[in-house]
């Protein structure tokens, strides 16, 4: 039912999506160059590894030894806009329609953080990642990681289609209202560093 779910959003939503998806694209050509795609290794249902796919958000400057500069040189105005909007995880559209993601679920970690889990924390895996979940709809980047994995496992044990279109439209009005970003002078959340 989930899956039926998920592709009739996307179906129902893609002349929109490819409307904007064209003008994001051509928008991160001229203002970051090539690629426009970034892509990366995440753990996905069961904990097996696939390449999500999000629009790049960040320039390519590297040092005198060709070495990429810290993060925060590197992200421009426009790629802070589109991280803060979620524009950038547009694409990601393309992983949930392969099945690799969902439109709700908890949303999926680095794969270096698959070792730090606790067996209750490892349960988010028992699900597909989502592009939006509990935890994004109820404090984003301003909850502490204890408190994002409890949200995530509340999910897991009462998600439903009705709870998912909840989540759907929460997330659409976080975005709009850009609540819960991230606070100035910082471009990710700091990492996870295990329950201990």
């Amino acid at each position: 039912m989930k899956r039926f779910f998920d592709l009739f959003i996307i179906i129902l939503t893609m002349p929109i999506v490819l409307c904007v998806s064209i003008m994001i694209a051509l928008s991160v050509r001229y203002k970051l160059g090539s690629p426009v795609l970034f892509r990366q290794l995440r753990p996905g249902y069961n904990e097996k590894i696939f390449s999500m796919v999000k629009f790049r958000t960040m320039a390519n400057i590297c040092d005198e030894n060709n070495i990429p500069l810290p993060d925060l040189e590197r992200i421009t105005v426009f790629g802070s806009f589109l991280r803060s909007t979620s524009l950038d995880e547009i694409p990601s559209l393309w992983n949930v329609f392969k099945g690799e993601m969902t439109l709700v679920g908890p949303r999926p970690l680095l794969v270096e953080y698959l070792e730090l889990y606790t067996p209750q924390q490892a349960r988010r895996h028992s699900v597909k990642p989502g592009l939006t979940g509990w935890a994004q709809v109820n404090g984003r980047n301003d909850l502490s990681w204890k408190e994002k994995f409890e949200l995530d496992i509340w999910y897991i044990e009462n998600q439903s289609i009705l709870l998912d279109i909840k989540i759907l439209l929460m997330s659409i009005k976080k975005v709009l209202f850009r609540d819960g970003i991230l606070k100035k002078g910082e471009i990710k959340t700091s990492k996870f560093k295990g329950a201990k």
